[in-house]
């Protein structure tokens, strides 16, 4: 904890008192302004000035209460975040764009990392890419797995372990590697592929959800595993078409789970299931076809045309009566299915669907996706806040899909959008990823951003930032 105590009414701040807020640490302060104005019921202690005794009840206070420590450290941080640097700079930029006007303009942080000043329409503000940072990854790496959630940047072994988590972290790890030959990754990619061998069953199916003594949990029977079953065979799918850069082991080792796994395909109905098991079976036959594959992926595809020829209609073209998390991953989906196969009527509906999801999820500001706090259903509303990043990220995805086949700048134009989202081009005007950890904060809400940094948003956010590279290497050459 920070003790600060001032004889001084009129001291107005203190820097030493903000570095206490930026590390997290509860307060007990006498009341200058500055502690005023931050420190309120929820996040510190006012004391008066030369109270001793008052001093002495704070600190004994917070010593004895563990669960309001950790209430103010979360508090505090929360009260201290709009103030990083990032958000320091966003909040100059905006300041600047208001007092200017519409008559000059300045571009801060140009592609060639140099600052322009000249004639705009308005202030624009360029974010060069964030350096890639892996520390919070391995952190939230154990031997076993990747750890699902995290207080604030801690990871919370209680929270236990996911087979949904370590296959995104598969198939993050496979784009990293693909991108700097980090010798390092192949130790992580081990443990993630183990991991998900580790969760299958006799018949090829999967479990979900292992607690911190590597047992799984009794939400395994509660939960639909459908989802967590085809992102593992996109994960595995995804490693297999890497087998060029890969060890022959790793690889060998993916082909024999998916081939397990494939036992079990037939039986899905989820959309977002089914998705992934067809991108996941698209990049297994990139380099080897097999007749097998291309046979599921034609099956798969056929009941997502079926579900979108039911659901749609002419203001709602969609493969369900509600949009919700993920959704980009059914038209990537269909065009994916269009590439192998070359029937016509996956990309018609693919590009149907995506144009219909693009329409409800951008505007002229910005991106906006579905609400977690209550989808959206056909004829009704959404929630106005509410995201989560790996809404976002997947989005990035498949306009990069589609931007591949179709060689459309607008897709291109779309994707540098979307992840400005990551930057602070939300409503909030606050970055959502960690610079300092390479975290990604869990949620952008209305009044703030939830900054614990779980696997899914860390996981979404890298490779939402591996794929921008990708694209941006593509534009230079």
């Amino acid at each position: 904890m920070y003790l600060f105590t001032s004889r001084d009414p009129n001291q107005a701040v203190s820097g030493t008192f903000s570095y206490a807020m930026s590390c997290g640490c509860p307060i007990i302060s006498t009341p200058i302004p500055h502690a005023l104005e931050v420190l309120r019921d929820d996040s510190g202690i006012i004391v008066d000035f030369q109270h001793t005794a008052q001093l002495a009840n704070g600190v004994n206070r917070l010593m004895g209460d563990e669960s309001l420590m950790a209430a103010f450290r979360s508090n505090t941080l929360q009260r201290i975040v709009p103030s990083a640097w990032e958000n320091s700079a966003i909040a100059h930029a905006l300041l600047l764009q208001k007092v200017a006007g519409p008559r000059f303009g300045l571009n801060i942080f140009s592609k060639e990392s140099k600052v322009v000043r000249h004639q705009v329409e308005k202030i624009a503000l360029q974010s060069r890419l964030p350096v890639v940072n892996l520390e919070h990854v391995k952190k939230m790496t154990t031997d076993f797995g990747m750890i699902q959630f995290s207080k604030i940047n801690q990871p919370d072994i209680d929270s236990g372990y996911t087979l949904d988590d370590n296959a995104r972290a598969l198939i993050a790890m496979c784009m990293h590697y693909e991108s700097t030959g980090d010798q390092t990754d192949l130790a992580y990619l081990r443990i993630y592929l183990d991991f998900i061998q580790f969760c299958q069953q006799p018949e090829g199916d999967f479990l979900n959800y292992v607690d911190k003594a590597y047992l799984f949990t009794a939400q395994n029977s509660a939960t639909n595993l459908a989802d967590s079953n085809g992102r593992a065979i996109w994960a595995l799918g995804y490693l297999i078409s890497r087998r060029a850069l890969l060890p022959t082991a790793l690889v060998a080792a993916a082909k024999g789970i998916l081939q397990r796994a494939l036992l079990q395909v037939e039986g899905m109905h989820s959309t977002r299931a089914m998705a992934f098991v067809i991108k996941g079976l698209y990049y297994c036959n990139l380099e080897k076809k097999s007749l097998r594959n291309a046979r599921l992926i034609k099956t798969l595809a056929n009941r997502l045309v079926q579900m979108y020829r039911h659901e749609s209609e002419q203001h709602w073209q969609w493969y369900e009566g509600y949009l919700t998390y993920a959704n980009s991953i059914l038209p990537e989906a269909l065009l994916c299915a269009w590439l192998e196969t070359g029937a016509e009527v996956y990309k018609e509906t693919a590009e149907a669907s995506f144009n219909f999801l693009l329409s409800r999820t951008f505007d002229k500001t910005g991106i906006k996706v579905i609400s977690n706090q209550s989808w959206l259903y056909k004829g009704q509303e959404s929630a106005v806040y509410g995201e989560q990043p790996i809404d976002v990220a997947y989005t990035i995805f498949t306009l990069g899909k589609f931007y591949d086949v179709f060689q459309n700048e607008n897709y291109l134009h779309k994707m540098e959008t979307a992840f400005n989202w990551f930057l602070g081009n939300n409503h909030l005007h606050q970055i959502i990823y960690n610079p300092c950890t390479g975290g990604c904060y869990d949620g952008l809400e209305e009044k703030q951003v939830n900054l614990n940094q779980g696997a899914e948003s860390t996981l979404s956010y890298l490779m939402a930032r591996l794929t921008m590279e990708k694209y941006l290497k593509t534009q230079t050459k």
